[in-house]
């Protein structure tokens, strides 16, 4: 069935809608991508990459040339549609379906029968069967009962592809495959195998939302475990990564690194996603995701004392990105670090050394006491180095360069 799919539109142009779209156009689909943000479309249309991702542009600009992809603010006819929207949780922590709701609703009238709309957003169990209530309740004319000539196939796909390495992973990962009813999943298989070599794997919907979910979940129980060490382990003034690293000398023990928190779209949201589906059950989640959410005050404790008795402290914090050589902020603890220090530091400054961006994030704004700063000059300014992410060129900063300042390096980079 899926093979027959010649037209994809994909709805969100971000870090993982946007590959995708260029995947897929790869593979010989028209794919036509859908952003609410004008200047992404006019510069995607133009074979430019609104962030930075390692292999996107040149593969972007190619398709875009051979007129395989073009970017519109308003949704068209398709016969497959990828939703790659965010999915935030409110302030309660309770998944916030909006994004989903009006790709949805946008959807919904261009819709004649026999389409297939996958959701690839991480995603709480049940929002893909959401989805689809959103969209029969703008189509009524619509069923999802297979066979006719009106019906509507929905799916999940969640992506599973680290940021650096998308363009790689999301066509040699596995990938798994949810549909609400065995067809759409087969037609949605049929789609992906058009440019995955990964084994794509069968199963249904809800399954497969919380699949991802649990994936990162895991994830971020482990990272809790090594963060929670990092505390333990500077109270009793033990280096915690010479401690990890014994540690994992048994052949059983696979210790993760600590560090000044999780950040990124995924690790730090998804497990939420758990506990708001049943709270009274999932203990351990919750608690990781609370470790891992409590660490940045750790971190700003730490500088708050090494700044005690300095009349005008300066700090220089190394990286505000959620991981190491790229540009994406999202929910980086690194990035709220530094703006909290910036609001708390009295009569002080604090540089903000970030390589792979070009100027202070929004956030920043009205803070006076916050700059960006290259490497050599942020540490030559700083009574105070905080170690933030791991970057490529915080490797070769020489150990000299850090004599009489204090330094705070949250990522063992300097050890």
């Amino acid at each position: 069935m899926g093979s027959s799919i010649d037209t994809v539109c994909v709805i969100g142009l971000g870090y993982i809608g946007l590959p995708t779209a260029v995947v897929f156009a790869q593979a010989g689909k028209r794919v036509i991508g859908v952003d609410v943000k004008e200047e992404s479309v006019e510069r995607i249309n133009r074979g430019e990459l609104p962030f930075v991702e390692a292999g996107l542009e040149a593969a972007l600009k190619d398709v875009v040339d051979r007129g395989l992809l073009s970017a519109q603010l308003e949704t068209p006819a398709a016969r497959a549609y990828i939703v790659s929207v965010p999915t935030p949780f409110k302030g309660d922590r309770d998944p916030d379906l909006s994004y989903i709701e009006a790709a949805a609703r946008g959807i919904a009238p261009n819709l004649t029968g026999g389409e297939l709309v996958v959701l690839e957003s991480t995603s709480p169990p049940g929002a893909t069967e959401h989805m689809g209530e959103v969209i029969l309740t703008e189509r009524p004319d619509l069923t999802l009962e297979v066979g006719k000539k009106n019906t509507l196939y929905l799916a999940h796909a969640p992506e599973r592809v680290l940021p650096g390495r998308i363009m790689i992973e999301m066509v040699e990962n596995d990938r798994i495959i949810g549909g609400t009813t065995p067809e759409a999943a087969q037609m949605c298989r049929d789609l992906y195998a058009s440019f995955c070599s990964g084994e794509l794997l069968i199963t249904d919907a809800k399954t497969a939302e919380m699949a991802k979910l649990t994936e990162n979940a895991f994830r971020d129980v482990n990272i809790a475990f090594a963060n929670e060490l990092s505390i333990l382990a500077e109270n009793m003034s033990i280096d915690v990564w010479e401690l990890i690293e014994l540690a994992n000398h048994h052949p059983r023990v696979n210790i993760l690194q600590p560090g000044p928190g999780v950040g990124g779209h995924c690790i730090a949201v998804d497990p939420w996603f758990i506990v708001s589906a049943d709270r009274e059950n999932a203990k351990l989640i919750n608690t990781a995701r609370s470790v891992n959410d409590s660490k940045p005050q750790r971190v700003i404790a730490n500088v708050l004392e090494a700044a005690k008795g300095i009349e005008h402290p300066t700090v220089a914090a190394l990286g505000i990105t959620f991981k190491a050589n790229i540009d994406d902020l999202r929910e980086s603890p690194s990035k709220n670090i530094a703006l909290e220090l910036a609001d708390r530091l009295d009569h002080g400054t604090v540089l903000v050394v970030e390589p792979n961006v070009d100027e202070l994030p929004r956030e920043f704004e009205g803070k006076a006491n916050a700059e960006l700063a290259s490497v050599n000059d942020g540490i030559e300014r700083a009574d105070i180095v905080l170690l933030l992410v791991d970057h490529d060129p915080f490797r070769m900063v020489a150990r000299e360069n850090l004599d009489g300042k204090t330094v705070i390096d949250t990522k063992g980079l300097w050890r």
